[in-house]
């Protein structure tokens, strides 16, 4: 096969960032996605509505030629979140809200210090429709890095769950068997995204012979026997996993240090990246579902109208990309070389 028309597909997990930054990421995740959820850990976070609709502005702003793209907002969750917010904000363009817990990952300093107390909150969400994504890790010393997906299921998700039924939730960038058949093993309200990052590497990647600072992503790399169980469910075309590729760009000197944040910038290829890997998997016909089918229809969305063409066409993800001010970021796969290309 040297070609593959699909449903123009969604993003449903970007950071864009802000400022300078936008000029940069709404063009690459525009240039083939139709829709993307924005993530609201800025500084200060996106915590109330009129910060979303303020920060979509900007983002539509970026968009340039990208007229026709629509980015959906959520709202940062923090302790003093109130049921209220959520009864003023939800809607087509806000129809979701980001549970981080705190210190979990980058800018998750204002987040949720008790989870419980948001039950109030998590009612309200279930009843006006608002979606709940979660970071689901315990950022808890005690416990191991590797670990701390499968503790956060048992301690927060599951009970979450269970409290409401009703909820629907989205456990984003899952890593793990154990996340898998959480997601598997409960109702239609729960579903999940996987990045390019995890389908395509294990820790082996960021660790075996040296450390590789533009791997390094939260949740970080798990074993191969994880990456195998992530390529294995979306090969099966389980409609309760899409696409989120939770593209986060990060300048390269603040990558290349002696404490490097996390992160991996896939936008400039996502599509590809996925490509590649339901390629290899034998599963490209299944490609359609996850990048274009599955996630509006968890978030009650019509389908893209429009389609997107991939064409065999060999090229190289450039090493560094630089920004206007003279910055530059190290995209995800940098230097390497893919098999698909989007035509646009």
């Amino acid at each position: 096969m040297d070609q593959l028309t699909i449903k123009a597909p969604d993003d449903w997990h970007v950071h864009f960032r802000d400022g300078d930054l936008l000029a940069e990421t709404v063009a690459a995740t525009a240039r083939c996605f139709k829709r993307a959820i924005a993530m609201p850990n800025l500084r200060p976070p996106i915590t109330k509505q009129a910060q979303a609709l303020a920060y979509r502005k900007r983002i539509l702003d970026a968009a340039g030629e990208h007229s026709d793209f629509n980015p959906l907002m959520t709202l940062y969750l923090t302790d003093e979140t109130q049921p209220e917010h959520i009864k003023q904000a939800a809607s087509k363009i806000i129809p979701a809200a980001k549970l981080y817990p705190a210190g979990a990952t980058t800018n998750s300093e204002s987040a949720v210090g008790s989870i419980e107390k948001l039950f109030p909150v998590f009612e309200a969400m279930a009843e006006h429709g608002m979606l709940l994504l979660v970071h689901g890790e315990v950022p808890d010393p005690e416990v191991d890095v590797f670990d701390r997906e499968k503790e956060f299921i048992d301690q927060h998700l599951a009970p979450i769950h269970v409290s409401f039924p009703n909820l629907k939730i989205v456990f984003e960038h899952i890593t793990t068997c154990e996340a898998v058949d959480f997601v598997l093993q409960t109702g239609d309200n729960v579903a999940a995204t996987i990045t390019p990052q995890h389908l395509m590497m294990n820790r082996n990647d960021l660790l075996a012979g040296g450390i590789r600072p533009h791997n390094y992503c939260m949740p970080v790399l798990k074993r191969r026997r994880h990456q195998n169980r992530l390529r294995e469910v979306v090969s099966s075309g389980s409609p309760k996993f899409f696409l989120g590729s939770d593209s986060a760009p990060h300048e390269q000197h603040a990558k290349e240090n002696a404490c490097g944040c996390a992160g991996c910038y896939s936008a400039w290829g996502a599509l590809e990246l996925y490509a590649e890997v339901f390629e290899e998997l034998g599963a490209i016909d299944k490609l359609e579902g996850f990048a274009s089918i599955h996630g509006p229809s968890f978030y009650g969305l019509s389908l893209n109208r429009e389609s997107i063409t991939l064409v065999r066409d060999f090229w190289t993800m450039p090493k560094s990309i630089a920004l206007a001010d003279g910055r530059s970021i190290v995209p995800f796969y940098a230097g390497q070389r893919l098999r698909w290309r989007v035509e646009i």
